[in-house]
């Protein structure tokens, strides 16, 4: 990633931060008293359409100061951050899970990327970024609470291309776990993921994608397996899951998806597909030995999904713009690897 790059990123960003309209809010009314505002219900991450999109893009900007402390957008930025991620705002975040009807609220696609986020904060030797970490501790504890009381509850994985799919958050968490010394959460998390996916076989490419994925659950699922398994049984396992990879067989999992309609909210979440098929590509890429075959494969997919995500980052419509660069910044600042 290029600064001249990060700078263009920092800018949608920005753009999005205090935009409370339009939104998607996903909240459950008990009653009309419950009617607020966005900005009400989420004094921290009201912006960006929808609470995830909100903190990802907030993940985003601390994640780009931190790859260039010297960039001209990093004083601008860091004070957006210090002034947004309010003690009592991320109190106010952290309380608004603690009513029974919002305790499922963005499970678990949300509660990743704030978990994500949280990681960035904590392994950031930058005194500021501290300060925010100890902030932001209320909602990380809140989410992981609520994290180790859902998991051993959840009997089967959410496969689909979206939010509810339930690899990509495992991962994400799983990251996370490791990254703070959350031994417990670390277990609870292999020992779902093994359950999930340990002996999945012969997935079916030809199913991928569906017409509105962000994500494909089979790559999804072999990014996290790479994180779970050792080299040789990782190996393994993935000769059985995509048995003909390194034949350059695996459906339509390898060729980049076409946008026809950007301005469409839901169409759009394809160029998001290309962006994270083309993460989950290199990460798998990066779990097998180097004189593997199919690395190769996983390499050359990999950028030709890079380039066709990468051209829909800024379309000048925000059911795109809103999101995107969020993905561009994971894929290219190496997140996860």
């Amino acid at each position: 990633m290029t600064e001249e790059q990060a700078e263009d990123f920092v800018a949608l960003a920005l753009a999005g931060i205090d935009r409370e309209y339009p939104n998607k809010p996903g909240a459950v009314l008990t009653g009309a008293g419950e009617l607020k505002t966005p900005r009400q219900m989420h004094p921290v991450f009201f912006g960006h359409f929808d609470w995830h999109s909100s903190v990802h893009g907030h993940w985003m900007l601390v994640r780009l100061v931190r790859l260039f402390p010297e960039a001209g957008f990093s004083d601008r930025v860091r004070e957006m951050l210090d002034s947004r991620l309010s003690a009592g705002g991320l109190r106010a975040e952290a309380d608004y899970f603690l009513e029974p009807e919002n305790r499922s609220f963005e499970r678990m696609y949300g509660w990743a990327w704030a978990l994500r986020l949280a990681l960035e904060l904590a392994n950031w030797n930058d005194v500021q970024a501290q300060d925010w970490s100890q902030r932001f501790k209320p909602l990380e504890e809140t989410l992981v609470r609520l994290a180790t009381d859902y998991l051993p509850k959840m009997d089967w994985p959410v496969r689909c291309g979206f939010h509810p799919e339930s690899a990509f958050p495992l991962a994400q968490m799983l990251d996370y776990a490791r990254g703070v010394g959350d031994r417990e959460l670390d277990e609870l998390l292999i020992e779902r993921s093994l359950r999930f996916y340990g002996e999945d076989r012969n997935y079916p490419t030809r199913y991928e994608p569906s017409g509105n994925d962000f994500f494909s659950p089979g790559l999804n699922e072999a990014d996290l397996m790479r994180r779970v398994l050792d080299r040789d049984r990782f190996e393994r396992w993935l000769e059985g899951f995509l048995p003909r990879l390194g034949e350059e067989e695996a459906g339509n999992l390898l060729n980049p998806v076409k946008i026809s309609d950007p301005s469409d909210g839901h169409l759009i979440h394809l160029a998001g597909l290309n962006l994270s098929r083309s993460w989950a590509m290199k990460g798998i890429a990066s779990a097998l030995s180097c004189d593997d075959p199919r690395v190769s494969v996983l390499e050359r997919s990999a950028a030709a999904h890079e380039a066709a995500g990468l051209a829909f980052v800024r379309t000048g419509h925000y059911e795109g713009e809103h999101w995107l660069a969020s993905f561009a910044v994971y894929l290219l600042g190496k997140s996860g690897r």
